[in-house]
């Protein structure tokens, strides 16, 4: 009986401290925040304009209105490959669950893109850009535009990370 109650006790313990830490049943791993890591409302630490309101695209706002939005802009070089080979894999898997833009450095849409989600702020032209966007809520717990982006060669798993964190999110949060 000792042992059984002592169980129980650390049992309990565990899920207090999983609670506290923020975790997320339906297992968001990354919070809304302004680190690198982090799901951005606004430009985060990182970028010049930091903590300035982001002008989401029109295109970008109506196609969350039905499911999460992940942009990748590329120049078709071969220092975009890798990306572009990941993200394709990807979209084969899953590519269902999101809308996906896949936007050559000449398209419209790419200007607004790298205008909108560069992660470092300030005029850019660096390539690629990997941009994931989804509904979560802020730091008062309304729902609203989240996103995040890189405009480094990361590979299918952090890709797949975000794009199933944004999945998760959108489920919980989409319909507020």
């Amino acid at each position: 009986m000792y042992i059984f109650k002592k169980t129980v006790g650390i049992l309990s313990l565990i899920a207090l401290f999983i609670l506290a830490t923020g975790f997320n049943a339906l297992g968001a791993q990354y919070v809304v925040g302004s680190g690198n890591g982090d799901w951005w409302t606004t430009y985060p630490d990182q970028s010049t304009g930091k903590g300035g309101e982001v002008n989401h695209p029109a295109w970008v706002l109506d196609a969350l209105k039905s499911k999460p939005v992940v942009i990748y802009v590329h120049g078709g070089c071969s220092y975009c490959q890798p990306q572009t080979e990941a993200l394709a894999k990807i979209v084969d898997e899953m590519g269902n669950k999101f809308t996906y833009y896949n936007l050559s450095s000449g398209d419209e849409r790419s200007g607004e893109a790298l205008q909108a989600y560069d992660p470092n702020g300030g005029p850019r032209m660096l390539l690629p850009l990997t941009v994931i966007v989804t509904r979560a809520p802020n730091s008062e717990g309304n729902v609203e535009t989240v996103w995040h982006s890189t405009d480094q060669i990361t590979g299918e798993g952090w890709i797949k990370n975000y794009i199933e964190d944004a999945l998760s999110y959108y489920s919980e949060n989409s319909a507020k």
